[in-house]
């Protein structure tokens, strides 16, 4: 390449509004001094942002009003710079099969890392963690679905394991509302014989509280491919267990579900 402008520009040309370090190296031809030099050049201009090291986003005008495209454009390629494996999921995902009454405010990245949030400008993106073991069990390729973007391909959760993610981390999913919101539109939607399989990479009390939520809005054949975990549940959990009553006689009021083993300890309500 004759200048880093035009590394730059034949990115774009072919969809790829990022690059590695590495590939930069690559094509670039001159030595690490000189392109990190151009990259500075670009950045200071507002060209370019970095939301992990060796790892450039291209800005194009129309994504410097946000700081950084949508994530959906560069994150799997983001993960692949990284050598870990991810599901989008949550809100997102909710969204993108159909759950019309979901914003995803931050997008939401299902891994079996542990790594820090990135916000670049106004983008937002959350990672949660899974367990390895968990994760290999429930990331499997026939479970997840593909979000198309004019960048490529990204992975996203399945119908079913959108549900058991969001019953899992509805503190981070606008609530249990917010859980009970995705239930409501998504569970007719869901194969209940990969809910059976997958639920069993999740807490018992995840999956009893998506039980609950399904058979709440009549989903009932999915509903009862969850029964089982139920049935070997030990004791009641809170439907949501960071609600505590302001008053010790609301405990008594509390509605118990005796098929899910849990204690019903907060209103759910949906918009219809």
């Amino acid at each position: 390449m004759s200048s880093f402008q035009d590394f730059v520009d034949s990115q774009l040309v072919r969809g790829r509004a990022y690059f590695s370090k590495a590939v930069a190296l690559a094509e670039f031809r001159q030595t690490p001094q000189a392109l990190q030099a151009a990259i500075a050049r670009l950045t200071r201009k507002g060209g370019l942002v970095s939301p992990r090291r060796g790892f450039y986003l291209i800005l194009r005008p129309e994504d410097r009003l946000l700081g950084a495209p949508d994530p959906a454009r560069w994150i799997d390629p983001l993960m692949k710079h990284l050598g870990f494996d991810y599901r989008i999921s949550l809100l997102r995902a909710a969204a993108f099969h159909g759950s019309a009454h979901q914003a995803a405010m931050v997008f939401q990245i299902i891994t079996s890392r542990q790594l820090p949030k990135l916000e670049i400008g106004r983008q937002r993106v959350e990672f949660l963690y899974q367990t390895p073991g968990s994760f290999a069990e429930s990331n499997r390729p026939e479970w997840l679905s593909q979000l198309k973007t004019e960048a490529g391909y990204a992975k996203i959760a399945g119908v079913e394991l959108t549900l058991l993610d969001i019953c899992r981390y509805f503190h981070r999913a606008a609530g249990i509302n917010g859980a009970a919101q995705a239930v409501h539109d998504l569970g007719k939607k869901a194969d209940s014989r990969i809910l059976a399989k997958a639920a069993s990479a999740y807490e018992n009390s995840a999956v009893r509280r998506l039980g609950y939520l399904l058979e709440r809005f009549g989903h009932i054949r999915q509903a009862d491919a969850l029964r089982p975990f139920a049935a070997k549940a030990k004791s009641f959990k809170a439907l949501d267990p960071a609600s505590k009553p302001i008053v010790a006689e609301l405990k008594m009021l509390e509605e118990k579900s005796p098929v899910w083993k849990l204690v019903v300890n907060v209103p759910v309500e949906i918009d219809l």
